[in-house]
C-alpha cells in the first residue's frame, strides 16, 4: 500500500492506494510544521483519522507534500510525527510546491503556483523545483491567496472602506469588531487560517463592482509579484493548484492572458493527479 498526502495550512488530503481496489481518501487539518510541532502533528493524525491508522501495518510507502516543508529540519518534524504510527513505512517528505509540480507538469518544464490559503510559486525543470524569493507567508506575502483576501476584507471593513451594501452583508455574515479580529489574528494560533475563512465572501460578492475590483487586485498582485519575477515566464505554461485558483479560474485565466502568461492546469486538489504520477513513476 502507498499513502500520499497533500497538505496546506488549512487541510490535508490523504489518499491510500490499495492494489486492485479503489483508492481510499481521508482528510485532516493542515499539518504545516511552521505552525505545528511534532507532537501536535502526531495528535492530529491520531485524533482525526483513526480509520487510516487501522491499516498502518500494511502501508509500505508514504509520500507527504506539504506547505512549510521546504527545509530538512521541517521535513524531520513531519517525518518523525508520521513514523509514530507508521514505523515500518518508507517516508518521504517534500514541499507542496514539488507535489504541485508532479501533479501538473509531470516531467515537463513549467511554473507551478499554489493559490489556496497561502500562495507560492516555483519553476520546475522537469526533475526538481527551483524556488524564488517567494513564499513569505501571510504577514509579508501570500499575494492573491485566501489570507490576502481575508486580510483585505477585514481591514476594509474595520477602516470603513467597504461600500455600504457590502459592509452590511459582511457585518451580518460575520458579526465582527476590532477586538474579535485582534484576538483571533494576534493572540490565537493559526491566524492565517482564520483570515482565509473570509475569502469565501469574495465569491459571494464577485459580481459586484467592489468584489470584481478586489478579486482582480489580488490575482493581479500575484501575477505581477510572483509570476513576472521569472524573466522567461512567457516561455512556459503556468499551472495553478488550490481553492482560490479553482474558484476564480475564469478570472485568473483572463488576467493571465492579459499579462502574457500561458496557463496550463488549474486544479483545486492535486492529490489524485499526484497519486497517479507517483504510481506511474514507481512502476517505470
Amino acid at each position: 500500500m502507498i499513502l500520499v498526502a497533500d497538505s496546506g495550512s488549512s487541510k490535508t488530503d490523504w489518499l491510500l492506494h490499495i492494489p486492485q481496489q479503489e483508492p481510499v481518501s481521508f482528510k485532516t487539518a493542515g499539518l504545516n510544521p511552521y505552525f505545528l510541532n511534532e507532537k501536535e502533528i502526531a495528535r492530529i493524525i491520531q485524533d482525526q483519522v483513526p480509520e487510516m491508522l487501522a491499516c498502518a501495518d500494511r502501508v509500505e510507502e508514504i509520500y507527504f507534500f506539504g506547505a512549510g516543508c521546504s527545509s530538512p529540519d521541517r521535513h524531520e518534524i513531519v517525518s518523525n510525527a508520521i513514523t509514530t504510527y507508521f514505523p515500518r513505512a518508507y517516508i518521504s517528505v517534500d514541499s507542496d510546491l514539488l507535489g504541485c509540480a508532479y501533479a501538473t507538469c509531470g516531467y515537463e518544464k513549467g511554473l507551478c503556483c499554489v493559490l489556496g490559503t497561502g500562495s507560492n510559486i516555483s519553476f520546475f525543470d522537469g526533475e526538481d523545483i527551483h524556488e524564488g524569493h517567494h513564499g513569505l507567508g501571510y504577514v509579508l506575502g501570500d499575494e492573491g491567496a485566501g489570507t490576502w483576501f481575508g486580510k483585505t476584507l477585514i481591514t476594509d471593513f474595520l477602516y470603513g472602506r467597504m461600500p455600504a451594501d457590502i459592509n452590511h452583508r459582511f457585518e451580518q455574515s460575520y458579526r465582527l469588531n476590532k477586538d474579535i479580529v485582534i484576538k483571533n489574528v494576534y493572540q490565537k494560533p493559526n491566524g492565517n487560517t482564520y483570515l482565509a475563512t473570509f475569502s469565501k465572501f469574495v465569491s459571494e460578492i464577485k459580481t459586484t463592482p467592489y468584489g470584481q475590483e478586489l478579486m482582480e487586485r489580488g490575482l493581479t498582485e500575484f501575477i505581477e509579484t510572483n509570476i513576472k519575477s521569472y524573466p522567461e515566464y512567457h516561455k512556459y505554461k503556468c499551472h495553478f493548484v488550490g481553492s482560490i485558483a479553482y474558484f476564480f479560474a475564469e478570472e485568473l485565466t483572463s488576467l493571465c492572458h492579459q499579462a502574457g502568461v500561458k496557463t496550463g492546469k488549474v486544479i483545486k486538489q492535486p492529490i489524485h493527479d499526484l497519486m497517479a504520477f507517483i504510481i506511474k513513476r514507481n512502476e517505470g
